[in-house]
């Protein structure tokens, strides 16, 4: 019988452990970063792989406050550790800081949330106020801080000034953690690049956050450990040069590789504890794909526990629709620069493309370099990289700093699908109407009309989009960009196995009474015949039959579909259909 529960969201490791959730056990993390010869860490992920917990985890098991929480740990694979938990465990100061919800549009509303941030924290330690060892006018700093009347100086070196004291009040060193230190930056960025909001937001926050943390974390006698998590690496220039103790843990990196995000034994776990008898080959494929250090196969946590809590509704995004990265949209989809747009075609067929990527990142180089979208596309978990060549059919060795990249899962992949809806929104002059209705035509049967509107689109592009020996993919991520608008009534899909070959595009119902759809696309030169127009048609019909291409479609029990063969000839389409 199943004695825990499914607590999506929760990110307080005492209350997960105290009502009974699932936990996921991270907690060797505890040893390797005590015993870390690094004496600061920087660990970027991600957003939603378990930072926040990770943190709170950290903080119960470190903190002399918190002696209560000892049980918490009894059942997880930290307890073995005897002499370990017996020499740190609840031994020391903790300080445990979130910077997740500083996000502004100006440098003044940005301070003011620094300063109600850092407030609260200092609310957590007031019973330092009553200390015998703490000085009368340090005293009167903390009440400063406490009702927001310090000076900026006295808040840039609030950290390290915390840690004084409380290391002065229990006479033992403090651990330090901070929880998503970029966002004010990122912040910062978007206020003084994209929004224009404030033209120095960016260099006030830059200049705060490496003051805050430079004073914290360098030369600071009073640390025992510092941990600090992010989603970029922001290089070293710009927030941490003069950290010259800082260890730096990318996903790129083999320690602490297991400690992010779900590995695949522990998904099947958590899979095989609340979904019995499930289908793990295609949860692999919704949710799998990060490559963290030497580990292949890390899952999304967020898009596992979202899909674990609701799944008799199936697979969704779950991940993409937590939160809004408005960078990606705002760089990615660029309608001056055609490469952008190739890449994101090839990324929709599965295909790998091949990058430079720059691991110290500064944010305002992202207004000069077209590179670096892809740093942070990789960063922020809407690509992986590809150490093995093999798997791309290339025989080049991998060059310093050169990856090849590819979609992580089909979550994301169906990202890359709503950028090509974004550009056609943004870029084609349709009628969304008339889309819409060709679309309708499409599947209710009406495949004359739909035939009849889509030729219009098609004589609306470029002559040029369909020219040269790349244009049959250009057609393949045309019609997939078209079919997008479907994807809230279908699952979409492109170059997917299905039977003994990959057919260009499925349509699946989520309503089994409505009838699958299989596309077949073909070029044929500019002034082909209709012989051999025809011959390219049977020829395609027969490659739908002989490999099963409907095998997909009748496994989800869905009994009713139309095979339809687009040859294209230049701007010329020519269509026909078969209702099976």
């Amino acid at each position: 019988m199943k004695n825990k529960k499914l607590l999506k969201g929760t990110h307080d490791f005492k209350a997960l452990v105290k009502n009974g959730g699932y936990y996921v056990d991270k907690t060797l993390l505890i040893s390797e970063f005590m015993d870390n010869a690094d004496l600061v860490l920087l660990m970027p992920r991600p957003r939603r792989f378990g930072k926040t917990l990770n943190l709170s985890m950290l903080e119960h098991f470190f903190d002399v406050n918190k002696k209560d929480s000892k049980n918490l740990f009894s059942e997880f694979k930290i307890s073995e550790k005897n002499e370990f938990c017996q020499e740190h465990q609840n031994q020391y100061p903790v300080i445990n800081l979130t910077l997740k919800d500083v996000k502004a549009q100006t440098w003044e509303n940005c301070f003011e949330s620094l300063k109600t941030i850092i407030s609260e924290l200092h609310e957590k330690h007031d019973y330092l106020l009553e200390s015998d060892k703490i000085k009368d006018y340090e005293k009167q700093k903390i009440e400063k801080i406490l009702l927001k009347t310090a000076s900026q100086t006295d808040y840039e070196h609030s950290l390290k000034d915390l840690s004084k004291y409380l290391k002065a009040h229990f006479e033992k060193d403090v651990v330090i953690l901070v929880d998503e230190y970029d966002t004010p930056i990122i912040s910062g960025y978007k206020a003084s690049y994209i929004n224009k909001s404030d033209a120095n937001f960016y260099s006030e926050i830059i200049n705060f956050i490496q003051t805050f943390f430079g004073a914290a974390f360098k030369g600071n006698d009073n640390l025992q450990k510092g941990l600090i998590t992010g989603i970029m690496r922001v290089a070293r220039e710009s927030i941490f040069s003069d950290l010259n103790n800082l260890g730096v843990y990318t996903i790129f990196n083999f320690d602490f590789a297991d400690k992010f995000g779900f590995t695949e034994s522990e998904t099947k776990k958590i899979v095989d504890y609340f979904v019995p008898n499930n289908d793990f080959s295609e949860i692999s494929k919704w949710y799998n794909g990060y490559k963290f250090g030497k580990i292949d196969k890390i899952y999304n946590p967020w898009s596992i526990v979202s899909y674990l809590s609701k799944h008799e509704e199936g697979f969704g995004m779950f991940w993409v629709h937590s939160g809004a990265d408005e960078l990606i949209t705002q760089k990615f989809v660029n309608q001056n620069n055609k490469g952008l747009r190739d890449d994101l075609k090839k990324l929709i067929r599965g295909e790998a493309i091949e990058k430079p990527i720059e691991k110290n990142f500064v944010f305002p180089n992202l207004e000069n370099s077209s590179n670096l979208i892809w740093s942070l596309l990789l960063f922020t978990g809407y690509l992986k990289p590809i150490i093995d060549t093999d798997a791309i059919n290339q025989n080049t060795q991998q060059l310093d700093d050169i990856y090849w990249l590819t979609s992580p899962n089909r979550e994301i992949t169906q990202v890359y699908k709503n950028l090509v809806k974004h550009y056609f929104d943004s870029t084609i002059r349709f009628e969304q109407s008339s889309l819409i209705e060709m679309l309708k035509y499409l599947i209710n049967n009406k495949l004359d009309r739909f035939t009849k509107l889509f030729k219009e689109f098609v004589y609306k592009l470029s002559y040029h989009d369909f020219a040269g020996d790349n244009a049959e993919n250009v057609y393949h991520a045309f019609v997939l960009g078209l079919l997008v608008y479907l994807q809230n009534d279908y699952q979409i899909f492109s170059n997917s196995e299905s039977g003994e070959g990959r057919p260009d595009i499925l349509l699946i119902p989520f309503d089994k009474t409505k009838q699958g759809i299989i596309i077949e696309l073909k070029k044929v030169a500019k002034d082909a015949s209709e012989t051999e127009i025809n011959s390219k048609t049977k020829a395609a019909f027969k490659q739908i039959s002989d490999r099963y291409y409907a095998e997909k479609i009748v496994q989800q029990g869905i009994e009713k579909r139309i095979e339809i063969v687009m040859v294209f000839a230049g701007k010329r389409v020519f269509i026909q259909h078969k209702y099976m």
